[in-house]
């Protein structure tokens, strides 16, 4: 591992932070911090933690020795000053003298002591920080340090590779004890560089922030150098089917089956991630993968994520999926099964009682698919992902020298089950779309970019369709960093599908689709040729049916049930003259809702329509509308407000008209328009 220390960036760093007030040994923290957490072999997802011993001010100026620390919720790869909230140094080392002190007395002290109020709360290893007297102090859960701890003689190990710069202290959880047995290695090892935790991670010291740094650095090399002498063994690859099925067919299955039923045709979904780089492929693909697969996390931290396995599946032939979802179905019921009982194993044994999280698996390995994550925002999947591969590495790395030993269960159980540890996923009330993946077509338009938008505010992840493939993207852009844009011609039969596949293999399927596309061919019926009625058509009404095919056949492998949303526009029953092949088109878009409203229902999916009027958009634009206007000796404003309410309406009325279908979870074959009141728009 090199370092990536650079004289220049660092001296703009500490110019860039005085400006606002920081002093240079937080500006130098945030900096080596950084470089820290965007090594993924080091830290990932909130991962490690780190401080430094300064000068601060109370509110009326009077200087004050101080810790930063790391603060909850904030990601060391990108981390700013407020992400390292200052706290009095001193009250902390009073509380070194104590024999004990509980969770809640602990984060009760550490929060009394901040300059800030309104800081996040510091890492739950202050008091560890505080009390080794070093001025900087680094922590990772770096790859390499814990391929050569999680061994069955790992103490040994790290013994030899380490001692005397590095003291080897066997595993304490975080909290107060830690600290204390951590203040007291130290004392043993004046001259100490920093410390091994055995089994959970490596910290290092320094004087300066470079030094602290480099430490790091150096010490991780030393490892990974020490894996390398290791051999690298091969593995009896397993006996795969000699047509495997496609990702796309897999993953909605595998969500499904995941999917919790609410009652009432509500379920909580998950979103997925799949990686398939040659490494995860290659661990995936062993003969021996049940027995190779972990019983426990790498370091503790992450049973929070990824729970302490992962869920095993066979490899799934294209031509036999019937048999893939029925081992499935088998091997999810014994995980939980499983999961239970360690929960009541453990939970008998401690003090007290717990409140059994959810049984189901974070992560699942499916020989010729890959590693497949679940996480109940796509945010949450990735972080999963980058765990689970973490742990493959790890995994390897740890085999080249001997065997990957995790923990004791006793030891996750406790931390999976620390109330400090569940507090850093948060408590925040999900929102109503969440973990449903949404799809909209025609989404680089007015009304289209509004209905992604809507959605993606309501938790949904999107998938936005556009002829317009730049116009897709922005709308994507728009609903957030998961959100994916892609060019698609939804008149191409075989373009639809591969859209859907490409849902399918990033979130792992498709909940909710808006068939939105559409365009309006204008002139007289009877003077219309037949080339522009059927290319009226071929939009208008075959795109629906392409689209809606597509996503009932992706809903009927989740078993999950769905949405499918229609823009049927008021043409479809109020036709204008020279709007024939319009109206006509639509016409036949709205029984087709009705149709597949009437034929999916036994599976859950509901077919709903939105009948909508006078919308700027791509239909509408603001020529046709001053052409329109002026026809009819209006203004802009009375044209657009030519209804009942006397009010434009927007494409976001639209959007949140499609958002409201969304949640009706008992409503299918429903038309709800959208127009501010047209009474001969209106359904008898």
């Amino acid at each position: 591992m090199q370092s990536t220390w650079n004289d220049g960036e660092a001296a703009r760093a500490v110019a860039a932070y005085g400006e606002a007030g920081v002093n240079e040994d937080l500006a130098l923290r945030v900096y080596t911090t950084r470089l820290l957490g965007r090594e993924g072999a080091l830290v990932l997802h909130g991962g490690g933690n780190t401080s430094v011993k300064t000068q601060a001010h109370e509110i009326d100026g009077t200087p004050v020795d101080a810790i930063c620390v790391k603060g909850s919720g904030w990601d060391m790869g990108d981390i700013e000053p407020p992400g390292l909230p200052a706290l009095r140094l001193k009250p902390l080392l009073r509380l070194q003298a104590l024999d004990a002190l509980c969770d809640e007395a602990m984060v009760n002290a550490q929060r009394s002591q901040l300059l800030l109020a309104t800081a996040p709360n510091p890492s739950v290893e202050t008091l560890l920080h505080a009390f080794v007297p070093a001025k900087y102090i680094d922590h990772t859960h770096a790859n390499a340090i814990l391929a050569v701890s999680d061994q069955p003689n790992g103490m040994a190990i790290c013994r030899d590779l380490f001692e005397p710069d590095l003291p080897v202290l066997d595993y304490v959880m975080p909290g107060f004890a830690l600290a204390k047995a951590v203040a007291a290695a130290i004392a043993r090892s004046p001259g100490a560089h920093g410390l091994i935790l055995h089994k959970h991670g490596i910290f290092t010291f320094g004087t300066d922030a470079r030094e602290a740094y480099e430490r790091m650095i150096a010490m991780v090399s030393r490892a990974e150098a020490h894996l390398a002498r290791g051999p690298r063994k091969s593995y009896a690859p397993a006996s795969l089917p000699k047509a495997l099925a496609a990702p796309a067919d897999v993953l909605p299955i595998l969500r499904g089956a995941l999917a919790e039923s609410r009652g009432e045709g509500r379920y909580a979904r998950f979103v997925c991630e799949l990686r398939r780089e040659e490494p995860i492929l290659a661990f995936c693909e062993r003969a021996d993968l049940a027995a190779a697969a972990w019983e426990g996390v790498i370091t503790p931290d992450h049973t929070i994520r990824i729970k302490n396995k992962p869920l095993v599946l066979p490899a799934p032939a294209s031509g036999d999926l019937p048999a893939f979802r029925a081992a499935l179905e088998a091997s999810l019921e014994t995980y939980k099964e499983d999961y239970h009982a360690y929960f009541a194993r453990q939970d008998s044994s401690l003090p007290g009682k717990r409140k059994e999280l959810d049984p189901l698996p974070r992560l699942a390995l499916v020989p010729g698919i890959g590693l497949v994550a679940f996480g109940r925002s796509k945010k949450d999947a990735r972080i999963a992902a980058d765990l689970g591969a973490a742990t493959v590495a790890t995994v390897g790395m740890a085999e080249r020298i001997g065997a990957f030993e995790p923990l004791p269960e006793r030891d996750l159980f406790m931390m999976e089950y620390w109330s400090l540890e569940q507090a850093k996923l948060g408590k925040a009330k999900e929102s109503p779309l969440a973990g449903q993946v949404a799809l909209v077509t025609g989404g680089g338009g007015a009304i289209g970019a509004a209905t992604a938008k809507a959605f993606a505010e309501s938790g949904a992840e999107l998938v936005v369709l556009d002829l317009d493939g730049a116009a897709a993207k922005a709308a994507a852009a728009a609903c957030g960093r998961s959100a994916l844009g892609l060019a698609c011609d939804v008149t191409d039969a075989e373009a639809v599908r591969a859209a859907f596949d490409r849902a399918c293999t990033e979130f792992g399927g498709v909940d909710i689709v808006v068939s939105n596309a559409g365009n309006a061919i204008e002139g007289a019926m009877a003077e219309l040729s037949d080339e522009k009625l059927r290319k009226s058509f071929e939009l208008n009404f075959f795109a629906h049916q392409t689209v809606a095919r597509n996503a009932v056949r992706v809903m009927k492998a989740q078993g999950t049930g769905g949405c499918l949303l229609f823009n049927v526009s008021k043409q479809a029953v109020n036709p204008g003259p020279d709007f024939g092949a319009y109206g006509t088109s639509k016409a036949a878009a709205l029984l087709l809702c009705r149709q597949y409203a009437l034929e999916c229902g036994a599976y859950g999916i509901r077919a709903n329509a939105v009948n909508a009027d006078r919308i700027r958009s791509g239909l509408l634009d603001e020529a046709r509308i001053a052409s329109r206007a002026k026809a009819r000796g209006l203004s802009v404003a009375d044209y657009m407000g030519g209804n009942l309410l006397k009010q434009e309406v927007t494409a976001r009325d639209v959007a949140e008209a499609f958002l409201y279908q969304a949640l009706m979870m008992k409503t299918t074959g429903n038309v709800v328009t959208v127009d501010g009141g047209n009474v001969a728009a209106m359904l008898r």
